[in-house]
């Protein structure tokens, strides 16, 4: 089951057959994607990223390289992508308090409204205006407490070099 993309249709107050159409795809086809009974390929992953205005790679995230997956996992790393309006599009191993399935599509000041979530949209804001990379720590109030992350955020482009939003890394370091 795609919980995440599920949750996102409904936020977006969509149904199947609306993205299924704007992907130009059959409703049954988007209806197993959806369930995860089938996998979409590349190109039609890439339709209904687009649609919905999300990172295609949410759809093989459970395929990524192991090495990658191995040594990121449950580390103080947390990879992150979002589009102009600061919403995210993909996320990779978050902090507990903060669920893949329900962050993307939404912004940091969604999720909780804080000093470190409004620091960190300021960041990913001035990436996406200077076009430039920025480096700051930011602390977040969480369930286990103050936490501060060195924060590195870049802008991500398309195959035109148009800027699209902006990716993070952020390492939790040790107080």
């Amino acid at each position: 089951m795609r919980d995440w993309l599920i949750q996102l249709r409904k936020e977006k107050k969509l149904t199947q057959q609306q993205i299924a159409k704007g992907a130009h795809i059959d409703r049954a086809y988007y209806a197993q994607i959806e369930s995860g009974t089938r996998n979409p390929s590349m190109a039609v992953a890439a339709q209904i990223a687009s649609f919905l205005n999300i990172n295609t790679s949410l759809f093989f995230t459970e395929h990524l390289s192991e090495p990658f997956t191995v040594a990121l996992r449950n580390s103080p790393i947390i990879v992150a992508h979002c589009d102009l309006d600061l919403r995210y599009t993909w996320m990779f191993n978050p902090h507990p308090d903060f669920n893949t399935d329900i962050v993307i599509g939404k912004r940091d000041d969604e999720l909780d409204h804080n000093d470190g979530t409004l620091a960190l949209m300021e960041i990913k804001r001035q990436v996406i205006e200077s076009n430039k990379s920025i480096r700051e720590y930011v602390a977040f109030p969480l369930s286990d407490g103050l936490i501060t992350y060195d924060v590195f955020a870049q802008p991500i482009y398309n195959d035109l070099k148009k800027i699209i939003g902006a990716a993070t890394v952020s390492t939790e370091l040790l107080t």
